[in-house]
């Protein structure tokens, strides 16, 4: 796959920071870096012993995507939670998070302050397309595994020169798919109104929609963007409202997500299908539109909302409930976000369950090779599998509707991978 500009200046913003101190770094931190003996021989066993793993997050803890922050405290959680019932194969885990205000310049700052200070085994969750692109090239360099990223683009799973670095959720253009399938099916010539952020995000879900309804009679007849550092989508939602379409597609980050929900509940005159992809979808988002004016929004989603009454005997709803009141008083179970943490970290211990070798290479193979692995928090019939030129863990979504308070599921999971063929590198 083609890197886009946005990419290629991520990366050139990493190797500028890279370079300066390159030489000078190295040749000190190397030295401390430990390999295993046996028959793993070689391998890459930093920040990984017998009794502990070290694990780094960098997330947005400040900035204009800061509603993502709250994800580390849902890993946090689990880890703390796991720790007390003996760790994961025994090791205690020491979870570091870092803050880069959703800024690729930082996040490279931070991946280095994980990487060569810290020392730890894997920078587990970088959050969001560009401080990740901005720091996968350091962590290949550095054969450090980059597990689990916060972020759905598609390029993840089909650069195949990035071997440390793998995604999770499932991919922009997955999603798109399914945004896509439903229209075909239930509103066929549909016209649809597009907001979207404007960078490899947005473009990834917008271009994957565009295709997933090619030939069909939906159509795309506006799209508005916006940038992340704009003050708000006011002007765009008003233009997009001038098209008349019945159906707008919400591709953005929470505080966008926000304003534009809030926009279009003020403009009676216009009242589309309102479909907000699954990271703008939290109810932390909604919450201050107020519920009376989120009405029928259409979103999708692959793990369990604590806030749904279906789950509440769920044995790792309660599980994750009762663990986020003991370790994160100051976090909602309710908060999608915290959900989204606690399933990732899940997902995280499955994959070190799972390493042929306790190291850093056996990371890498481990999330690499899954097989149908089930997790507590994803919904029935959402597995983890990767492998055989498929390196997206999760590509199976189901729609939801927001109705009363809450998210309500409906129709049937859909396997995009069975629906639409696998998205091919």
């Amino acid at each position: 796959m083609r890197k886009t500009t946005a990419l290629r200046a991520a990366a050139a913003v990493t190797a500028a920071l890279l370079t300066a101190t390159a030489c000078s770094s190295r040749r000190g931190q190397d030295a401390q870096d430990t390999a295993a003996g046996g028959a793993c021989k070689g391998q890459q066993t930093t920040g990984i012993t017998d009794k502990t793993v070290k694990l780094g997050g960098i997330y947005p803890l400040s900035g204009p995507a800061s509603a993502y922050g709250t994800i580390s405290k849902g890993v946090a959680a689990y880890f703390k939670y796991v720790n007390d019932k003996g760790g994961i194969d025994g090791r205690k885990v020491e979870f570091v998070v870092r803050d880069d205000g959703y800024q690729p310049p930082k996040a490279v700052e931070e991946a280095r302050r994980l990487v060569e200070q810290e020392k730890v085994f894997a920078v587990f969750q970088t959050l969001g397309t560009p401080s990740t692109a901005a720091v996968w090239d350091y962590l290949d360099q550095r054969k450090v595994p980059q597990p689990f990223v916060a972020t759905g683009a598609s390029l993840w799973g089909t650069d195949d020169q990035h071997p440390w670095t793998i995604g999770w959720q499932p991919n922009y253009v997955a999603e798109a798919r399914v945004y896509a399938k439903y229209l075909k099916d239930e509103k066929p010539d549909a016209e649809v109104a597009v907001l979207y952020q404007n960078d490899d995000f947005g473009k990834d879900l917008l271009g994957g929609f565009k295709k997933a309804v090619a030939g069909s009679g939906v159509k795309v007849v506006a799209a508005e963007s916006y940038e992340v550092t704009d003050p708000s989508v006011s002007a765009q939602m008003a233009s997009l409202a001038r098209s008349r379409a019945d159906v707008l597609l919400d591709i953005t980050t929470p505080k966008f997500g926000s304003q534009a929900l809030a926009a279009d509940a003020r403009n009676t005159r216009w009242n589309p299908l309102h479909i907000v992809n699954n990271v703008a979808s939290s109810a932390a988002v909604l919450r201050p539109v107020g519920f009376k004016n989120v009405q029928g929004v259409v979103s999708a989603t692959y793990f369990k909302d604590p806030a749904d009454p279906q789950w509440a005997d769920d044995p790792e709803v309660r599980t994750y409930t009762n663990a986020l009141h003991r370790y994160a008083p100051g976090a909602d179970p309710a908060d999608q976000f915290n959900a989204y943490g606690w399933a990732v970290a899940s997902s995280l211990h499955q994959a070190l369950d799972a390493m042929k070798c306790p190291t850093r290479e056996g990371l890498r193979d481990a999330v690499r090779n899954l097989n149908d692995v089930k997790v507590g928090m994803l919904l029935p019939g959402v597995t983890l599998s990767t492998g055989h030129g498929d390196d997206f863990p999760i590509e199976t979504m189901q729609l939801m509707r927001f109705k009363g308070e809450r998210w309500q599921l409906f129709g049937k999971p859909v396997d995009t991978r069975k629906e639409f063929g696998p998205l091919t590198k």
